[in-house]
């Protein structure tokens, strides 16, 4: 009875999970080229060095610096939460989302390097790994259900889909009874 009250919830983390490593890989090669686009090459390439040059206690100080430049952002949405804002709450928490993804991503690149030389970062850096791999594993069943769904509701397929959700639906009902 537990197990099946918390897979949903298990299912919706995973979800959650698998959507943020989204982001994280396809934000990360856009904030590179938007770097890139910097004309301040040297700029860039001291704080390539400087980052090198710094012990790893130290880079994990810049590597948190996003968070923390992003605290006041992040004030600006709950304000505008509290003052029924939806839109505007709604428009700066995916800025917020995508500059704080985009940049942590690239500072993550440059400091990876030092910041796994921490015994305690390279176990937090490998379970991030492994439940990347755990939330595809659990979803691939819910994903996999989305991807048939998605194939029945193409327009020539309507009618299979309206039979097989009436079947579905029969069975669910006749499950309930027994």
């Amino acid at each position: 009875m537990r197990r099946t009250w918390l897979r949903p919830i298990w299912i919706l983390l995973a979800l959650i999970f698998l959507a943020e490593a989204w982001l994280w890989d396809h934000l990360e090669p856009l904030v590179a080229r938007i770097v890139s686009l910097i004309p301040w090459g040297r700029l860039k390439a001291k704080l390539v060095a400087l980052i090198e040059d710094l012990p790893p206690w130290a880079t994990l100080i810049v590597f948190i610096v996003p968070f923390v430049l992003l605290l006041p952002v992040k004030f600006l949405e709950v304000y505008l939460l509290a003052t029924h804002q939806w839109l505007a709450a709604g428009i700066v928490l995916i800025f917020a989302k995508l500059v704080g993804l985009g940049v942590t991503a690239f500072i993550f690149d440059v400091t990876r390097d030092k910041l796994l030389q921490m015994a305690w970062f390279r176990r937090v850096y490998a379970w991030f790994l492994w439940a990347r791999v755990w939330a595809h594993e659990i979803t691939e069943p819910v994903r996999e259900r989305m991807r048939q769904l998605v194939w029945l509701l193409k327009p020539q397929r309507a009618g299979r889909f309206l039979k097989r959700f009436m079947r579905l639906r029969r069975n669910a009902y006749r499950n309930r009874a027994a």
